[in-house]
């Protein structure tokens, strides 16, 4: 089972969640942070490290002693990675999608794969828990790559928690596909509401089932409950604001190992999960 948890900002307690939930389903679970521009779940748990990987991705390298100037490379590219200006052929490597529709229609041969560095995949152990997550290069801009890299070490034999980027944009698709459930964390505030609307219309569109978890539920206003009435949402789950919660945030403890009352709490959270999956 893949359950994704995601939010529409940042900010909202996403890696909270992610972090006790699989804390509190130990030994049987991964936790793939995909949030690959600031990873931090690593710094919610006391790992070991296990492996650590380079991942390198497609791009394309012209050899002009070939290059008869055709302009096919550059029809095929929707990302502009690839130009052809009079009898210049310029690449983007930066630009690139790594779709190799240029390899394919060159009609030369006159283009063949090169790579350049996307970031790093790391594999932690720590209670239990195997920690899968991804630290993109300073200066990439292409992270869903990189997300799907880490997708890639998803054990289908265990429970997958995948914490999400924040957003609604190319990154959390990527993260959300082929998801089972997912889990949208918001706040009671007018900002966490239009923010969890635009996610509800993402996980919508791609036919996912999903629920909502409020964090700080007992600040803010109403507004989210009554949104998730109309719109016939279920609420998965309710994170009271208590000042030991934060204490423990701000000591980097994670929340069921500082209050460990709360992880049957979390453990309910996968039983609604597991039902709603099964029917």
């Amino acid at each position: 089972m893949i359950i994704t948890i995601a939010s529409g900002k940042g900010g909202t307690g996403k890696t909270t969640v992610a972090t006790n939930l699989a804390i509190s389903l130990a030994d049987k679970v991964q936790l793939l942070d995909c949030d690959v521009e600031e990873p931090n779940v690593h710094i919610f748990l006391r790992t070991e490290p296990v492996s650590k990987e380079t991942v390198r991705t497609m791009v394309p390298e012209v050899d002009s002693r070939l290059c008869t100037h055709c302009g096919e490379c550059e029809k095929i590219c929707r990302f502009s990675a690839i130009t052809l200006i009079g009898e210049t052929i310029m690449t983007f490597p930066e630009m690139c999608h790594s779709c190799k529709g240029c390899l394919m229609v060159c009609p030369e041969g006159a283009i063949k794969e090169s790579s350049r560095e996307l970031g790093e995949i790391l594999i932690e152990n720590s209670e239990g828990v195997e920690l899968v997550y991804g630290r993109l290069r300073v200066g990439e801009a292409m992270s869903p790559p990189l997300i799907e890299k880490v997708k890639e070490y998803i054990n289908k034999e265990m429970i997958a928690i995948i914490d999400a980027p924040p957003g609604t944009s190319c990154p959390v698709i990527a993260a959300l596909k082929n998801s089972d459930f997912v889990l949208l964390v918001t706040e009671p505030t007018p900002f966490g509401l239009n923010d969890l609307a635009l996610a509800v219309e993402a996980v919508r569109t791609m036919e996912l089932p999903f629920g909502i978890i409020i964090n700080r539920c007992d600040s803010g206003n109403d507004g989210v409950l009554q949104y998730a009435k109309k719109e016939n949402i279920q609420i998965m789950m309710e994170i009271p604001d208590r000042r030991e919660i934060a204490e423990n945030y701000s000591k980097g403890v994670p929340m069921v190992n500082g209050m460990p009352e709360m992880k049957e709490f979390f453990k309910g959270l996968y039983s609604k999960i597991e039902n709603r999956i099964r029917h």
